[in-house]
C-alpha cells in the first residue's frame, strides 16, 4: 500500500513482489503499472508503454537509459501541435502538451539504494545531489530518470552559480528555488531611485537576489521573507556567501514581516494560472493570490512617504490571462498610486525563438518595475 506521506511503488521482478519508496518532487503519484526493462527494449516499445501509462523500471546501463529518454522525447516532440485560435488557447495547449510530455517521460524509472547510489552500469555518483534535495537517505527508493537529471542539473547550478551583473557577483540557486536567469528585472531594481537607504523589505525573496542587490546598492538593512523552506535555506546561504549576513535578515513570513519600511519590493510569479506541481509555484500565481496579497497589504507596511516596487512582466496580458485594466484597478483598490514605471525588454533566448508556441506573446513582452505609493501619503 502507499499513502500520501510515504508513497510506495510496487512491481513484480523475477516472479517476486517488490516495493520501494517512491520519490517525486513534482507531486506525481506512484505509477500503478510497472514493468522491468533493460537495454534490449526499443525506443518505440518504451514510448508506447509509457504513453499507455506503464512505467519502465530500468535495469540496464545508465547511459543507455539517458539515450532512451532522449529518443522518447523526440517521438513526443515530432507529434504535430494542435493549432490555436487565440493566445490564451495557445497557452493552454502548450501547458497541456508540457504536462503530457512530463507524464510520459516520467515513466522511465531508476532504482536508488539507501545511500543514493545507483545500482546500474556506468552510473554517476549522485549521492551529494540527491542528499541536497531529499535529505538523508534511509531506504531504497525509485525515482524517474527525468527528475533525477533535474536533481543533477540543479546540483551543478548550485555549485557553479548564476552570474548577476546587477550584483557584481554570483547567486547559487537551490533545487526547487526559482533561478534568477531573467536578468532584466534585476537591472530595473538596480536602476530605480531609492526612496531611502535605511530599510527595505523583500517579499518572497527566493534565492535572496533582490535583497542582495538592495544591500549592495547601499540599503543599510533588508528584511527578506519567504515561506518555502528551500527558499529560506537558499537565501540564507547566498546572503552568507556574499558577506551580507549583518545587513540582510532572512525570515519566515507570509508575505510581510512586522512593521513598516520606506521601501517594500516584491517580484511575484508572473502568470495567474494553476501550478501543476510544487516546483511551478515560482512561475504560476493561482488567481493572482500573491500579487493581490502584496498590493492589498502594502499600505499597512509602508512608512510615510515610502514606495512599494512591484516587479511584473506583462506576458500574462499578451496571453489573455490578465488585462492592464485589471491590474490598474487592483492597484487603485488597494489604496495605491503609480508614482512611475520603469520598463525593459527581456533578453532571454526564448524571446527570440520563433519556434516557441508562445513566441508572439514573448516577443511583445515588457518587464516593468511599478513604483507605488499610498494615496494618502
Amino acid at each position: 500500500m502507499s499513502d500520501t506521506n510515504n508513497p510506495v511503488v510496487n512491481w513484480t521482478e523475477a516472479d517476486a513482489s517488490r516495493s520501494a519508496r517512491w520519490r517525486a518532487e513534482s507531486g506525481a503519484p506512484p505509477p500503478k503499472r510497472v514493468t522491468v526493462v533493460d537495454d534490449r527494449i526499443t525506443a518505440d516499445a518504451a514510448y508506447r508503454l509509457a504513453s499507455e501509462g506503464t512505467a519502465l523500471l530500468w535495469r540496464g546501463d545508465f547511459q543507455n537509459a539517458r539515450q532512451l529518454l532522449q529518443a522518447m522525447a523526440r517521438r513526443i516532440d515530432r507529434k504535430p501541435r494542435k493549432p490555436a485560435s487565440s493566445p490564451t488557447e495557445a497557452f493552454n495547449f502548450h501547458r497541456q502538451h508540457q504536462s503530457q510530455r512530463a507524464r510520459t517521460l516520467g515513466m522511465l524509472l531508476l532504482p536508488l539504494e539507501a545511500d543514493f547510489s545507483i545500482p546500474l552500469r556506468r552510473a554517476p555518483n549522485v549521492k551529494e545531489a540527491c542528499a541536497e534535495v531529499y535529505g538523508a537517505g534511509a531506504e531504497p527508493s525509485v525515482v524517474s530518470l527525468r527528475e533525477l537529471l533535474g536533481v543533477i542539473g540543479a546540483h551543478e547550478w548550485r555549485k557553479k552559480g548564476v552570474d548577476i551583473p546587477a550584483l557584481g557577483d554570483r547567486i547559487h540557486p537551490h533545487y526547487g528555488v526559482f533561478s534568477p536567469v531573467r536578468g532584466e528585472y534585476l537591472g530595473l531594481v538596480n536602476a530605480a531611485p531609492l526612496p531611502s537607504a535605511e530599510l527595505a523589505f523583500d517579499i518572497g525573496t527566493g534565492t535572496g537576489v533582490l535583497a542582495a542587490v538592495l544591500a549592495r546598492r547601499g540599503v543599510k538593512h533588508v528584511v527578506a521573507t519567504d515561506q518555502d523552506p528551500r527558499a529560506l535555506a537558499c537565501a540564507r546561504s547566498n546572503i552568507a556567501r556574499l558577506g551580507l549576513k549583518g545587513r540582510v535578515d532572512v525570515v519566515e513570513a507570509d508575505l510581510f514581516p512586522p512593521g513598516r519600511a520606506p521601501l517594500v519590493v516584491c517580484n511575484p510569479p508572473w502568470l495567474p494560472a494553476r501550478a501543476n506541481s510544487p516546483l511551478e509555484h515560482a512561475v504560476y500565481d493561482p488567481d493572482s493570490r500573491m500579487l493581490l496579497g502584496f498590493l492589498n497589504g502594502l499600505t499597512a507596511h509602508l512608512a510615510s512617504g515610502g514606495e512599494g516596487w512591484l516587479i511584473l512582466s506583462d506576458l500574462a496580458e499578451h496571453l489573455g490571462l490578465r488585462t492592464r485594466a485589471w491590474l490598474l484597478a487592483a492597484i487603485d483598490a488597494a489604496g495605491l498610486n503609480v508614482v512611475a514605471r520603469l520598463d525593459t525588454k527581456p533578453t532571454h533566448p526564448r524571446a527570440a525563438d520563433d519556434t516557441d508556441p508562445l513566441h508572439a506573446a514573448r516577443a511583445a513582452e515588457v518587464t516593468s518595475l511599478w513604483r507605488l505609493a499610498a494615496k494618502n501619503a
